[in-house]
């Protein structure tokens, strides 16, 4: 049992690559802006600064102030932690189940027990979003991407993915949103609106996840079937077309110019007319055809073809 524990434990500081990536990518800022100073050089998008031994420089840099101190040695003085054991000690501590012990004694003993009062969870709401991808590289799915209350803690986020879906979390960060300001047409106030003010919290996780029916994973059978469905549960195509429709009805209704103007639902006397000279056209070209062949067919001596004979109801005589 110990032994399994070691290996779960460790699998947090042994991640995969691209979760080791993505560990880089969202390095908070004022990290990045602190490496910069000290001329550390650049990682390229998709890569990852950790070192072989599984640590960030942040943690590095830490070992070996610790190192220095002195404060790396077993409590008995015999051994050194190697900086590989001193990850495995710190991923166990920041893993451990909290609120939770194990009885020692009496008749329950080898149970777990929860420390404490019974917490309820608040009632907010998780919304889980798409990560933000750059052009060109691929999907992370060691990371989730969650919109949530600015109320809510890094803990509380922590707290909720591990004892509501079981989740397992290596890093959480955060970024609040605050909503522009808008002007009320009714009051000529300035005002904010509600749902673009948000935290933004972006997890590692420990086990892989995919967003679900992403649309560039898809086939060309499986986008067409999603489409079509969209299209018959939202109309989301005439809602397009009617949204273009007004957009040009409000803009160019009182426009000076003369290229466009509104006419209603129904034909207006162009369109009437332009598809009465098409027709025309077509007509009189069919005509020209039907006497060219006769014309030839006379020259030739041969019998005109009653194909090629114009019946009364569909010519006109001048």
């Amino acid at each position: 049992m110990q032994a399994f524990s070691k290996c779960f434990t460790r699998s947090y500081a042994t991640l995969p690559s691209p979760a080791k990536a993505a560990r880089t990518a969202s390095t908070p800022r004022a990290v990045r802006i602190r490496r910069s100073r000290k001329r550390t050089p650049s990682v390229a998008p998709g890569f990852s600064d950790a070192l072989p031994s599984g640590a960030t420089p942040t943690e590095h840099d830490r070992y070996t102030r610790l190192r220095a101190l002195g404060e790396m040695v077993t409590r008995d003085g015999s051994h050194e932690y190697t900086e590989e054991e001193w990850l495995d000690k710190m991923g166990n501590h920041r893993t451990r189940i909290r609120g939770i012990v194990e009885e020692t004694q009496g008749k329950e003993q080898g149970k777990k027990k929860i420390v404490g009062q019974r917490v309820y969870l608040p009632n907010v709401v998780f919304r889980m979003v798409r990560n933000h991808t750059p052009p060109g590289q691929a999907y992370n799915p060691y990371e989730a991407t969650f919109r949530v209350s600015q109320s809510v803690t890094k803990t509380d986020i922590r707290s909720y993915l591990w004892s509501v879906y079981g989740v397992k979390t290596t890093y959480i960060r955060t970024d609040n949103y605050l909503s522009p300001l808008y002007r009320d047409p009714r009051t000529t106030t300035f005002v904010t609106k509600s749902y673009k003010t948000y935290k933004r919290a972006v997890v590692g996780l420990v086990d892989p996840f995919y967003y679900p029916r992403a649309v560039e994973d898809m086939n060309q059978r499986d986008r067409e079937t999603r489409q079509k469905w969209l299209e018959d549960k939202f109309a989301m195509e005439k809602i397009k077309d009617y949204q273009h429709f007004l957009q040009l009805r409000m803009t160019r209704k009182n426009s000076s110019h003369a290229t466009w103007r509104w006419s209603g639902v129904g034909p207006n006397r162009a369109a009437i007319i332009r598809k009465i000279g098409l027709a025309r056209a077509e007509r009189e070209a069919q005509i020209e055809n039907n006497k060219k062949l006769i014309m030839d067919a006379r020259a030739s001596g041969k019998s005109v073809p009653e194909a090629f004979v114009l019946s009364d109801s569909g010519t006109e005589t001048a």
